[in-house]
């Protein structure tokens, strides 16, 4: 590398790649909405091509029908995506003087690439039927892609936390066991996705359809159960094990001295896309699982997932930039 390349790479806090790389965690949530959406209509396979919709970037009619525009819209907001990391990525690595972070630009760019490609397989291998299980390929590969879109945007978030000034500029140390207990709740957080995620596609979100209560009867626990209801079940005992754990984070990031504002106010969000959270599970089964609300809740789930990630990743960050690079 020339002096001329290392002298443009500086840890300083850049305002235009900040904004940018915000942006891009926002937009990420366009998406996550436009999919959740999609998938509570049901209208995965209005297309059944790819990358193209109907053998084109412009249906006939997809302004005019909810399903075609639900899935049309997601295809077309996933290539803006596609876009916005490619960009984010290169411009990282032109501009970024911390190696570590150029690195998980680039593990973006596979992230996004990779869920794009489930994308497309989902649709594709749509009707490739599976020895002794119900769901074809394709509608298998739509746990993956859940999956990996969760992850996606804590990875979006980590680059935009890190590119802010208030990463830039640092701040007094938390505790340890603060940092620990957030890797703790991000965890939790992943399994309690992970479980919504196949209880969503094995149309397991009515299996137990009273709330708060677990059967007819009033009583907590099911009277039969089977592989839906297990789900279901878990779904809900996972609920109560992270409103402890969330609402303890929260406490534990007050009561730290070394909590910056940026933490303080993440915790009450974090709390209150708790409290959000429950409500809309809640209406899903008074509801009958609506769309909006269905919709509503995955993208809290979401919200919720990357603002824990955030905070976690805030309470770690003395130890990320353990080996600072020299200013230019």
């Amino acid at each position: 590398m020339n002096d001329h390349a290392a002298s443009r790479r500086t840890s300083t806090y850049k305002p235009a790649l900040a904004w940018f790389s915000a942006a891009g965690g926002i937009w990420v949530f366009v998406l996550v909405t436009l999919g959740a959406f999609t998938t509570s209509i049901g209208a995965g396979m209005v297309f059944p091509d790819w990358p193209l919709s109907d053998g084109s970037i412009d249906p006939h009619g997809w302004l005019h029908n909810v399903a075609m525009f639900a899935e049309h819209s997601h295809r077309l907001s996933a290539m803006t995506m596609g876009l916005i990391t490619i960009v984010l990525a290169f411009w990282l690595w032109k501009r970024e003087s911390r190696s570590w972070l150029r690195k998980l630009g680039w593990f973006a760019l596979v992230l996004v690439l990779v869920q794009g490609l489930l994308g497309g397989m989902r649709v594709l291998l749509n009707g490739l039927k599976v020895t002794d299980f119900t769901m074809t390929l394709g509608q298998m590969i739509r746990i993956p892609h859940g999956i990996v879109a969760q992850l996606y945007a804590c990875v979006l978030l980590a680059i935009a936390a890190a590119c802010s000034r208030p990463w830039i500029e640092g701040h007094i140390p938390v505790a340890r066991s603060l940092a620990r207990f957030g890797i703790i709740c991000c965890s939790l957080l992943l399994v309690q996705l992970t479980v919504a995620v196949l209880m969503r596609d094995n149309m397991a979100g009515l299996a137990i359809p009273v709330f708060p209560y677990s059967n007819i009867h009033g009583g907590w626990l099911p009277e039969t159960w089977n592989f839906r209801v297990t789900l279901n079940f878990t779904h809900r005992v996972m609920a109560l094990i992270l409103t402890v754990a969330l609402v303890s984070f929260a406490w534990k990031i007050h009561r730290d001295r070394g909590s910056s504002l940026v933490m303080q106010v993440g915790a009450v969000v974090m709390v209150c896309l708790l409290a959000i959270q429950i409500l809309l599970g809640a209406n899903i089964i008074w509801t009958q699982r609506d769309p909006l609300i269905t919709t509503g809740h995955v993208v809290c789930g979401a919200l919720l997932l990357v603002t824990t990630f955030t905070l976690t990743w805030f309470a770690h960050r003395d130890r990320i930039e353990s080996n600072p690079v020299p200013q230019a």
